[in-house]
């Protein structure tokens, strides 16, 4: 049985959407959640610079950390570097992409499916990919902006209202019956969302679909830690402990104190 710790990171708060669902199905993980708020937003920033941010943060995490496994809980991180983390890291990487989809595909009914990802998870094309040659009608949208209201613990506001309504307005003439959450920070705005498309619209976050690969992958890899033992919960930022600690907290309902601070001089 393993007990080291699996390292899950995002450019923020957004994949504190996986954590919890993570902590839930696995209790007796520990955890370590780095939040790379100094350097948020990932999305509109080039994907080689994405894909060296990503490289930086993982060896961070297996040498400060050792952990087993690591869970690119950033669908613009995912898109730009899964495969090259593959490639260069020597424990197990798990993304996000592949799990929302394979969720959307399951829960749509007209098969007509909206994705809204930031700028670099859209242009980068993974998506369009993983869908491509499915039987399925598939509207693409990119929401720039809306990383930086969560990012804010705004989550429900007029300002955000009306900035749903302008972007997701093709999905209203596309007639979508399922929209993809394709940013881990999106399922903290899925009441405002809701209530721009509507009750009848089904939203899906791959949070909880990447929570089960995790837990499937340690299984298959005989990484699982022994059943008795109660996992913790271990927080790094790059950004001011304190504010992650106040709007983690504010957007995520779980109790977070006692955040690292780690220098980006450090990464290196």
């Amino acid at each position: 049985m393993n007990c080291r710790s699996v390292g899950i990171f995002d450019s923020g708060f957004g994949g504190l959407s996986i954590l919890a669902a993570l902590h839930d199905l696995v209790p007796t993980e520990s955890l370590v959640y780095f939040g790379d708020t100094k350097r948020y937003p990932y999305g509109p920033k080039p994907q080689e610079m994405v894909r060296r941010f990503s490289v930086e943060i993982s060896r961070y995490l297996v040498r400060e950390f050792d952990v087993k496994m690591i869970v690119v809980a950033c669908n613009t991180a995912s898109a730009a570097a899964l495969s090259h983390l593959r490639e260069v890291m020597d424990v197990p990487v798990v993304g996000v992409i592949e799990a929302g989809v394979r969720a959307a595909k399951a829960v749509s009914n007209r098969q007509s499916i909206g994705v809204m990802g930031t700028v670099g998870t859209i242009a980068s094309g993974e998506y369009q990919r993983r869908f491509q040659g499915e039987n399925l009608s598939v509207v693409y949208q990119s929401c720039p902006g809306l990383v930086e209201f969560v990012e804010k613990g705004e989550t429900y506001s007029d300002q955000v209202l009306v900035l749903l309504r302008v972007l997701l307005e093709q999905f209203y003439s596309a007639k979508v019956d399922t929209v993809l959450l394709a940013c881990t920070h999106y399922p903290f705005l899925s009441r405002a969302i809701s209530d721009v498309l509507g009750r009848e619209v089904v939203l899906v976050s791959s949070a909880e679909e990447t929570a089960f690969e995790v837990s499937a992958m340690l299984s298959e890899e005989s990484l699982e830690c022994e059943s008795g033992y109660e996992g913790s919960i271990t927080y790094v930022s790059t950004g001011d402990p304190g504010v992650f600690a106040d709007v983690g907290s504010q957007i995520s309902a779980m109790r977070i104190d006692g955040v690292r601070h780690v220098d980006l001089e450090d990464l290196c």
